[in-house]
């Protein structure tokens, strides 16, 4: 496959590189060393939110030797660029395969995500004969920032949701001249690829995603075990562990004064939900290390995009787009993978229901709600499978 390069394009898509001014980092530092701290929490576990003693040690290494240039130098080695799409700057990652006949993939991240969670499958995707694969394997990537997120611009007008950013994204791979490709996606990623699949733009052959939004739209009368166990942690999350998406999708502009106030409130509030949202074995630092945490997390702050991507809950909970999990019919061929520490497992049966063109269905024995970023392995074997029909 080639990819047209007139001069409209190079225009309209134009190369960009992260370079955080030195005056930004200086006055994350000061700002990290003036923090006033709460009260300690009257419980000896996670029940209240993140531990003060838990908290402090996040702070204290991200002020006294955490390397923000570290993760900037990685991330510009993956060539990025931005294209105006209805007004509003769209950053991307593409990342072209040393494999001419590579399939294109669009892979989407979610919330409190970014373009890190991808950072550890771009190589093994796009370059597999170097990690033991064959050169059939092969996909040429296009990893955006949601908007709002990240370094896409946050948008100045409402309308932003899931189903416009699907949209969106198939004007982007149109305009990198792919005129085949798939899409995948977790969080609102899944969201994002539903819509593309629902949509069907020229092009789209297939979605894969690490969330399947096939819950049923009423309960059935007798429910499997494999159903009750599902029904049951979504009911657990919607009672105990989903007070952020309820201020998101309601009051994102009140939040966002703190968010964009205060590094520490940022970083705490992502780092529990790496800590409830992963398969950790009770330690999130176990799965990921301080700096791995605090590249995603700093790039909320240095971007300033903790109320502009809580708004994209706002935009999700309004019109017919919302947050429901019961998607509904996609004719589009469709794969899906369950993590065991995801929100819930959806039973195979249920996606047969919403996706006649169902391809493949993976069940992983281990990994949460960030997949890509949690077991990379896993997802490449996964996306291999889903799209290998489609080459």
């Amino acid at each position: 496959m080639t990819i047209e390069n007139t001069a409209q394009q190079r225009e309209v898509i134009r190369e960009f590189r992260i370079e955080i001014p030195q005056s930004e980092l200086d006055s994350l530092k000061q700002r990290l060393r003036d923090v006033r701290w709460p009260e300690e929490e009257p419980v000896h576990d996670w029940t209240q939110g993140v531990p003060l003693a838990k908290a402090k040690a996040l702070i204290d290494y991200w002020r006294d030797h955490y390397d923000w240039r570290r993760i900037e130098a990685r991330l510009n080695f993956f060539p990025q660029f931005l294209t105006e799409i209805d007004g509003l700057d769209i950053h991307f990652h593409h990342i072209r395969s040393p494999h001419a006949e590579a399939l294109p993939m669009i892979m989407t991240h979610g919330w409190p995500g970014s373009t890190i969670e991808f950072l550890k499958v771009i190589e093994p995707l796009t370059n597999p004969t170097k990690f033991g694969g064959s050169a059939s394997d092969a996909f040429h990537l296009v990893i955006p920032s949601l908007p709002g997120h990240g370094f896409s611009g946050k948008p100045r007008e409402a309308g932003w949701n899931a189903e416009h950013t699907a949209k969106a994204w198939a004007v982007l791979m149109q305009r990198l001249g792919y005129s085949r490709y798939v899409a995948q996606g977790g969080d609102w990623g899944s969201t994002v690829t539903h819509f593309m699949a629902s949509q069907r733009p020229k092009g789209l052959l297939a979605g894969h995603v690490c969330w399947p939004l096939v819950f049923p739209a009423t309960m059935p009368t007798d429910l499997t075990p494999e159903e009750a166990k599902a029904f049951d942690a979504v009911e657990r999350f919607k009672t105990d562990a989903a007070g952020y998406h309820h201020q998101q999708a309601t009051r994102p502009q009140t939040l966002g004064y703190a968010l964009a106030d205060s590094p520490a409130g940022q970083a705490i509030w992502i780092y529990e939900k790496f800590n409830e949202w992963t398969d950790n074995n009770g330690t999130i630092e176990e799965l990921f290390t301080l700096d791995e945490m605090l590249d995603n997390i700093s790039i909320y702050w240095l971007t300033n995009s903790g109320g502009s991507s809580a708004r994209y809950y706002w935009e999700n909970a309004r019109g017919t787009t919302g947050t429901n999990l019961a998607f509904g019919r996609i004719e589009l061929p469709m794969s899906a993978t369950i993590f065991p520490k995801d929100m819930y497992e959806a039973p195979r049966h249920w996606a047969e229901a919403s996706w006649p063109n169902l391809v493949h269905w993976g069940i992983s024995e281990k990994g949460g709600h960030f997949s890509a970023w949690e077991q990379p392995e896993i997802i490449v074997g996964e996306v291999r499978k889903a799209f290998q029909c489609f080459r």
